[in-house]
């Protein structure tokens, strides 16, 4: 379903007039299968959410091409209303000056599907995301870091897309939050019968809500391994990168 063939992205370094450039993803292809859930693994700055940006359209690569349906993301018809995102500030995707029921129907007012009758479809989408109507009429400002992102995945599902791109969206919740968050996502992807693409540095939250994990190193696929797998994998960087990133989100729990 999504198809990233060969993908390159640097980005000017220096002043204005130079010409060097540094390399962020180096030919990275993969496919995401219908209905699945396919993570991808990194260290900062390994180019993962360089990778989620040019999925979203929001970027183009230098090379290489993403294909959504056997058609380019490049193009904003092929993206609209079939690709959302949730990221990880979501004090800053949600506009401050919009009511809840604002922000769950910008994509719905953007795609000109705004009908009689929106406020039944926006309380099913808050229900579905373990809100109560009584959001609808609140802004940002009064919202918990859950109640927010529960409300910017509300405004992801609003279209029904077919795929939604997650950069780091749970790393900034509480942990008792993030799995009742993980737990959610679950259910919509069932629900809906959606792929997502989950970027993530958290290698607990990737075994439970992944199917398939790539393993991403200095913007190359290091390794790509079916979820069951994840304790065996082959080269010795995932092996280390997995062993800090599970030291690491223990002494951050504890």
């Amino acid at each position: 379903m999504l198809k990233v063939d060969g993908i390159e992205k640097s980005y000017k370094q220096g002043g204005l007039f130079s010409k060097q450039r540094l390399k962020i993803l180096k030919k990275v292809a993969f496919e995401c299968q219908h209905g699945e859930c396919l993570g991808i693994i990194g260290e900062s700055g390994s180019g993962k959410s360089t990778l989620g940006r040019l999925i979203l359209g929001i970027e183009k690569p230098d090379r290489g091409r993403i294909l959504f349906e056997g058609k380019n993301v490049n193009d904003r018809r092929v993206r609209r209303g079939s690709i959302s995102a949730v990221f990880q500030n979501y004090t800053s995707s949600i506009n401050p000056f919009l009511t809840v029921e604002e922000a769950i129907m910008e994509p719905l007012k953007a795609q000109k599907k705004v009908e009689p009758g929106m406020q039944i479809k926006v309380d099913t989408l808050l229900h579905q995301v373990g809100l109560d109507s009584s959001y609808r009429l609140k802004y940002p400002h009064e919202l918990s870091g859950g109640e927010a992102q529960r409300v910017c995945i509300a405004r992801a599902i609003s279209t029904e897309p077919r795929c939604i791109v997650f950069d780091e969206a749970i790393s900034s919740l509480d942990v008792s939050v993030q799995i009742q968050v993980l737990r959610l996502l679950k259910e919509l992807k069932q629900f809906y019968q959606m792929s997502y693409v989950f970027i993530t540095h958290d290698i607990q939250a990737a075994a439970y809500i992944c199917d398939r994990v790539i393993i991403f190193r200095d913007g190359q696929i290091e390794e790509m391994v079916p979820i069951e797998q994840l304790k065996h994998v082959q080269s010795d960087y995932a092996r280390r990168l997995l062993t800090y990133l599970i030291t690491f989100q223990g002494e951050d729990q504890g």
